[in-house]
């Protein structure tokens, strides 16, 4: 989040997280650091991820007991080896910070280029829209974004750039709205499913949290927790089954997630049941945390489980 903003459901993650004096907490999505600030308030110890170069400018001044790695969250376990932390937090999407950002390309609420990329590597937004098979644009806008209408975008985008590529985030928001017929007083616009989409892809965001979900599972010790906040059915799909499935609740394992041995003793015990929402006063003052969940899970002493052959 940018430095104004709140992080969503701070108060609920700590109070999950339980942080404090000799504990160690990883702040697996550091953002503009609003949740590794709220550790650090309890006398944590906090090492923060995030691959966007960017976000080191938040880093100034917290101080000792605080580590900024520039890297994606699922190296987590690699960086600082099994059973190291206290607690885990990830708080996913993208942050208020690089969607202010015109010239990273994250919105169409103002013009600039068509990047999207979370970190500084890696192919663009505008890479992939303009050199992508028509059926791969669909299935991106499908799967992605849940558009109904991927293909009649997809189709509309190939035409298009065959005369002219696209360059800015303006110009392929128009191209999209011109596809489902305009706006017809529309609350939210014909593109933004289509934008989650290919910020998703751009990101490769669902392998990462899987990825991460893992390395989370590795870097606890004992009694450890891990609270994930999500902000699109497709993250709390793969957050809810990598906690069912690792408390031991789905006898055949989940379609969200790879295969793994069975029989493994359960690694995760849920804290709750479900998932948490923001309260209303939250989502008044913070209309972007209408749709979080946090779901949190406790570490057990099991062994880590281990992906099937």
């Amino acid at each position: 989040m940018s430095a104004p903003h709140t992080s969503v459901l701070l108060d609920e993650v700590i109070a999950a997280l339980e942080p404090g004096p000799g504990k160690l907490i990883i702040d697996g999505t550091f953002g503009a650091g609003g949740y590794s600030r709220g550790f650090l308030a309890t006398g944590a110890d906090v090492v923060a991820f995030d691959r966007d170069p960017s976000a080191r400018r938040f880093a100034e001044g917290l101080g000792e007991r605080f580590r900024l790695i520039d890297d994606r969250f699922s190296q987590m376990a690699e960086a600082l080896g099994e059973g190291a932390a206290d607690g885990v937090a990830l708080d996913l999407g993208v942050s208020s910070m690089q969607l202010d950002q015109a010239e990273r390309g994250f919105s169409f609420m103002r013009d600039g280029p068509l990047d999207m990329r979370m970190g500084a590597d890696g192919p663009t937004a505008a890479d992939i829209v303009n050199t992508a098979e028509q059926a791969e644009l669909a299935r991106i806008f499908f799967v992605y974004g849940e558009e109904r209408q991927s293909r009649r975008i997809a189709s509309f985008i190939v035409r298009r750039r065959a005369e002219q590529p696209f360059t800015r985030t303006l110009d392929l928001a128009e191209v999209i709205e011109r596809a489902l017929g305009g706006r017809r007083g529309a609350k939210v616009h014909p593109a933004t499913r289509s934008f989650q989409g290919l910020r998703i892809a751009v990101n490769e965001e669902l392998s990462e949290l899987e990825a991460g979900l893992v390395a989370a599972e590795r870097v606890l010790k004992p009694g450890g927790r891990l609270a994930v906040v999500t902000f699109h059915s497709l993250e709390d799909r793969i957050a809810k089954a990598f906690f069912t499935e690792r408390a031991g609740r789905t006898p055949g394992g989940s379609r969200h997630l790879p295969p793994v041995e069975a029989g493994a003793a359960p690694s995760f015990q849920l804290l709750f049941n479900g998932a948490r929402a923001p309260g209303e006063a939250e989502t008044a003052a913070n209309p972007r945390a209408r749709s979080a969940k946090l779901r949190v899970g406790v570490r057990t002493s099991a062994p880590v489980w281990k992906e099937a052959a």
